[in-house]
């Protein structure tokens, strides 16, 4: 773990104790703090305990010596309104952080010359892949890698930084309202479009978010920025003109401009150091497909190269990508339907994005329902050959969709895959694509878009164990 030092001899509250909390409260007490946890949940109140930790009901104790609040982002911090563990760490004005925080104050401490450097990636959609993609390309150059944030173990959880190491981290929003002083040698931002409204009362409060991560930065960081939506396009100009040329790099996925990284189609072109080149062809990377993964790709080589990998290297480490789970992941092949998990897609903005690499879909959509519906995938709506509806969006769905497109409502994932499978199969199979891609959250049915993820790759695989023929299982 990193120690945390910061508040040594002091008692700090830790409200939230799922992966990240645990792993908060043990690196604080390693740094000699005295840490009181609690979590309204009994379940995770005793996994707490079970790993040693105390808890401490932080509801009926008094504040007065309370150094900091370290909050889990999951938790409001403003709206719809502040939690009350908020408003009880306001009264005695102690700060309220996350473990990012925490972590930026670790290398705070650290002598210049053992600091790794950290590449911090935000945005709407794509940061797990972008941020997975960095990793691996740094990884497979030779670099000392931790890859962390609201990806993989908790922060925290990792090994003390060491001289030459890179931490990529993917940040949300919500870990950046908690963040103050973390400073990015690299900072990206590949898109923005309305989300998590809820969390911080509007679309500008979402988007100031964002900007923290480069607001943050010191002189001659550096800033990697999506230029393909009006907002993040209209803030790449504001950056340049607050900050030198070389510090801002533009990436695209179909504007060419003379210095950055962009893709045409999918060629991935690098245009850093001297008259642009195509470097990377992503027909032969199958775990990116589509114009967002290509937008993905433009924004890791950009950050890779800008930490002094080679072109050509970083390129050849790009066709060995072996893709994330849920993020179209190709699970099987079945009497030639093809199967394919993009649980990730949480929203309207990110499934539009997977519609858009297949001819012909079979999509499953539904959960939990975000602000502006099924309307930012509505470009996409003629490849849709049926839409198979799920949880308690299934309603509000099926009415934005009935005179646009068939649809059916089908409970559960489990009925939503054996409607599109019959159909599919009615039409011949083969060619035929099946596309979990919800558009809404998971929480009316799952725990997690992971747990979504998991059961559909269950399911489909549970065909296979039946004696449907696979043509290919991941």
């Amino acid at each position: 773990m990193i120690p945390i030092h910061a508040y040594e001899g002091r008692r700090v509250a830790v409200f939230g104790l799922g992966r990240t909390g645990i792993a908060t409260a043990k690196a604080l007490e390693a740094g000699g703090a005295t840490v009181s946890c609690w979590d309204d949940a009994e379940p995770s109140r005793a996994r707490a305990a079970a790993e040693g930790l105390t808890l401490d009901d932080l509801n009926r104790r008094d504040w007065g010596d309370i150094a900091a609040l370290i909050l889990s982002p999951g938790i409001p911090l403003t709206h719809p309104k502040p939690h009350h563990m908020v408003e009880l760490a306001r009264a005695v004005e102690a700060p309220v952080i996350g473990d990012i925080e925490l972590f930026a104050q670790a290398l705070a401490d650290l002598p210049e010359k053992r600091r790794p450097k950290v590449i911090g990636i935000t945005g709407t959609n794509g940061k797990s892949t972008t941020t997975a993609l960095i990793g691996h390309i740094l990884r497979a150059t030779g670099r000392n890698v931790v890859v962390g944030g609201n990806i993989g173990d908790a922060i925290l959880a990792q090994s003390p930084p060491r001289p030459g190491s890179y931490y990529v981290l993917e940040l949300s929003s919500y870990q950046l309202d908690l963040t103050h002083t973390l400073a990015c040698d690299v900072a990206v931002l590949l898109n923005v479009t309305p989300d998590h409204i809820d969390r911080h009362g509007d679309f500008d409060g979402y988007f100031r978010a964002k900007k923290r991560l480069f607001e943050m930065q010191k002189p001659g960081g550096l800033a990697v920025v999506g230029i393909d939506d009006n907002t993040t396009s209209a803030y790449y100009s504001a950056l340049r003109r607050q900050r030198r040329e070389e510090e801002v790099i533009p990436i695209s996925a179909g504007r060419v401009f003379a210095r950055g990284v962009y893709a045409l189609g999918d060629r991935v072109y690098d245009a850093l150091d001297c008259a642009s080149h195509p470097i990377v062809d992503l027909a032969k990377v199958p775990t990116l497909p589509g114009r967002h993964n290509a937008q993905n790709a433009a924004a890791a080589l950009a950050t890779v190269r800008a930490l002094g990998v080679a072109g050509r290297a970083a390129a050849d480490a790009i066709t060995t990508f072996p893709g994330l789970p849920h993020r179209q992941e190709r699970v099987a092949t079945i009497n030639g339907v093809t199967y394919v998990n993009d649980s990730k897609a949480t929203n309207a903005e990110a499934a539009v994005q997977a519609l858009g690499c297949y001819e012909r879909v079979r999509w499953i959509i539904g959960g939990r329902a975000k602000a502006g519906g099924l309307s930012a995938a509505k470009p996409q709506f003629h490849r849709v050959a049926k839409a198979y509806l799920i949880g308690e969006a299934s309603e509000s769905f099926g009415r934005e969709l009935d005179g646009e497109l068939p649809n059916e409502s089908c409970g559960d994932l489990a009925g939503a895959i054996a409607a599109a499978t019959r159909d599919a199969l009615a039409e011949g199979g083969s060619g035929q694509v099946i596309l979990l891609s919800p558009a809404a959250a998971s929480f009316d049915q799952f725990a997690s878009y992971e747990a979504r993820g998991d059961m559909f790759r269950t399911l489909v695989n549970d065909r296979v164990a039946q004696g449907h023929a696979p043509e290919g299982v991941a």
